[in-house]
């Protein structure tokens, strides 16, 4: 499991020009499945994202999880993350886990989330999206299971 994490001060991802998931200050999470990810490749990502310390303290270091900062999380499936563009000049996507495996996992993941105490606004698997991310800092991370 891939997924690229960046802070942000707000987002939102649309589907045929309507608004389906929106958040402020939080978290954009572009969420990755691997052919043979599983339960714990879920479970692992799901703890680091709402665990990773980026966000600011007093102090003005990285000290702070999306949790303690009171966040949201906007979690949006992207199998692109797993395009392995090495060879040629189109991307071949055959790491990333056909829809019946990954649409599964993808739930499964943001309930992990919300298990953790963050509220989730999600895109909609499959679907044509266009994703609105207010990057802040910048701070973008990539987090992958073992």
């Amino acid at each position: 499991m891939r997924i690229l994490v960046q802070r942000v001060s707000r987002a939102q991802v649309l589907v045929e020009g309507q608004v389906r998931g929106a958040i402020g200050a939080g978290l954009v999470l572009l969420v990755g499945i691997r052919h043979d990810d599983g339960v714990e490749a879920v479970r692992f990502c799901a703890e680091k994202c709402a665990h990773l310390r980026v966000f600011p303290d007093e102090e003005g270091k990285l000290n702070r999880s999306v949790l303690e900062a009171g966040g949201a999380v906007l979690a949006i499936s992207q199998f692109t993350l797993y395009g392995d563009c090495r060879r040629g000049r189109r991307p071949s996507f055959t790491e990333a886990a056909a829809p019946a495996l990954a649409e599964p996992l993808y739930e499964m993941f943001l309930r992990e989330l919300e298990k953790q105490g963050l509220r989730v606004e999600r895109g909609v698997f499959g679907a044509h999206m266009n994703v609105e991310i207010h990057n802040e800092g910048p701070v973008t991370l990539l987090v992958e299971s073992p």
